[in-house]
């Protein structure tokens, strides 16, 4: 029996000939939903696990980075989602050549309306990749200083000494000089102490000596200067420098110019101020 008899009688065991088209079509669309479906949960799975990873890899150790390696968990994440889309659209004969070219299309549009943000995103990424910062560093970035609370693809986060918040543009943070004040372990302090030209220079020094370097928090590693370095219009001036922890550096600071100003009173050592003599003439 030819095909044209039976789609004159139309009977197939049965069956019509639409109705088997029909179900090889149907058979071939929940083929293809089931594939789909199954990729996709698959590409759910596997960027969720590859990004745990990841972030997991930052904190089993102290030295990496939590931040850097929560951005690559994400990156890898959203790579994998990515191709697992593309495999879905192809299950279905979809070409995705022209689906990619249009979406590079239209990020270039979207990337020439939001040059802007997008430049803070690209400095992010920098920052982030290349850790200049991180938190809990106290920084001065754009005439602006604190502690770094947060790193984020836009903008960074500082609390200043009063603990107000400060937002920075990551492209002006990028983009401009960066002051960290918490990468090294030890600080040098620096102070300048003025003694009247009547004063004995060698006392003073000596008080300035066994006043600071007394204190605990001064380091004998590198070597203490305590020197004469300026003679002003009305004081002989001293510059100290002394290395201390970082940690230590603002109190110590603070703390040994009140102590080097009670041990010149309690000396005799004398503190000039400016003063201004005025000569009358009859």
């Amino acid at each position: 029996m030819t095909l044209q008899d039976l789609m004159t009688t139309e009977i197939w065991n049965g069956k019509t000939l639409g109705d088997l088209l029909t179900l090889e079509f149907l058979a071939s669309v929940a083929g293809s939903v089931l594939g789909a479906v199954a990729i996709l949960l698959l590409g759910i799975m596997l960027s969720g696990w590859a990004r745990r990873r990841i972030t997991r890899l930052g904190k089993k150790h102290a030295r990496l980075d939590d931040t850097l390696f929560a951005f690559l968990g994400n990156i890898t994440r959203y790579a994998i989602l990515a191709f697992a889309i593309l495999f879905v659209l192809n299950t279905f004969g979809i070409q995705t050549t022209s689906i990619v070219a249009l979406i590079g299309a239209a990020g270039l549009a979207i990337g020439l309306a939001l040059q802007g943000t997008l430049s803070n995103v690209a400095a992010g990424v920098m920052i982030i990749l290349f850790r200049p910062i991180k938190n809990g560093d106290f920084v001065e970035i754009a005439g602006q200083s604190g502690t770094v609370r947060d790193i984020s693809l836009n903008y960074t986060e500082l609390a200043s000494l009063s603990n107000t918040q400060i937002i920075i543009p990551n492209a002006q943070v990028w983009g401009n000089v960066i002051t960290n004040y918490s990468v090294y372990d030890t600080r040098r302090a620096e102070w300048l102490f003025g003694v009247s030209y009547g004063s004995d220079l060698k006392l003073a020094e000596q008080i300035i000596r066994d006043t600071v370097l007394s204190d605990p928090r001064a380091l004998a590693d590198p070597a203490p200067f305590v020197q004469v370095n300026n003679l002003g219009d009305y004081s002989v001036d001293f510059l100290v420098r002394v290395w201390c922890k970082s940690s230590d550096f603002f109190v110590f600071q603070a703390d040994m110019k009140r102590a080097v100003k009670e041990a010149f009173d309690a000396a005799g050592v004398e503190i000039p101020f400016p003063t201004h003599t005025v000569v009358q003439t009859a």
